[in-house]
């Protein structure tokens, strides 16, 4: 359906737009009139912030990451829970990345395991479907990311790295240590520019560049290394499934 009359800008039946690159602010502003609001100076700054994430990582925003990068940009701590609920009352993430014209943040910190039941496997050299270790079976999906991330441990994630031909260093364990403090912050794994943003930010630029990374793992940063990390598969990783 038409969004207006003098826009040529269709929607899909919950609201969104069906072509991504129609999105402008005169369609932003056509977009949440629809919703009741009318678009004020901080509305503009999450939905800017928003949009400025997607087009560098291709992934909206999950919330956590959204308000420090608005922290980051502002230098104030108003953008809370609360105060973002007032600014979009659908939900910043629903009905902000809606009015923004990019997709619904996905956390995939709760994978469906259907999804993953009776999947055909390839060769690979993680494990696939489930595995024994110390008198205990643990399930993964296809792409070998434990299904039960609580089980994890040190002596598990070594025994996963040697399946891949991979033994553990100090560097292997900083990276690691990094992937599940994100994890735990922000409730998603990190693809790779992510990784190395971050990394660079908290630990500098020599021990998180690309060369440094892949060497290391050598199948992906993000999804090799989540994956003896005990977490789940990036949020919009395209590293290739090796």
């Amino acid at each position: 359906m038409s969004l207006a009359m003098n826009l040529h800008t269709d929607v899909m039946n919950d609201g969104r737009l069906a072509i991504l690159t129609d999105w402008n602010e005169t369609v932003a502003d056509e977009l949440a009139s629809h919703d009741g609001l009318q678009l004020g100076p901080d509305q503009w700054l999450v939905i800017k912030a928003m949009r400025s994430y997607y087009h560098a990582y291709n992934v909206a925003p999950v919330k956590k990451l959204l308000k420090r990068n608005l922290k980051k940009e502002t230098g104030s701590d108003r953008f809370t829970d609360d105060y973002l609920d007032q600014l979009f009352p659908g939900g910043v993430l629903l009905q902000g990345s809606k009015i923004a014209g990019i997709p619904i943040p996905y956390l995939d910190a709760e994978l469906d395991r259907d999804l993953y039941q009776g999947m055909p496997a390839k060769p690979v050299s993680h494990f696939v479907e489930s595995f024994d270790f110390e008198g205990q079976t643990y399930p993964v999906t296809h792409l070998g990311n434990l299904l039960d991330l609580h089980l994890w441990n040190a002596r598990l994630a070594n025994y996963m790295a040697e399946k891949e031909g991979i033994t553990l260093t100090e560097d292997h364990w900083e990276v690691i240590n990094f992937l599940r403090e994100f994890y735990f912050t922000y409730g998603i794994s990190p693809m790779v520019k992510i990784l190395m943003r971050y990394m660079a930010e908290d630990i500098g630029p020599e021990r998180s560049n690309k060369e440094h990374l892949y060497k290391l793992f050598p199948k992906g940063p993000a999804r090799q290394g989540s994956r003896i990390a005990g977490l789940p598969e990036p949020q919009g990783c395209s590293e290739p499934d090796l």
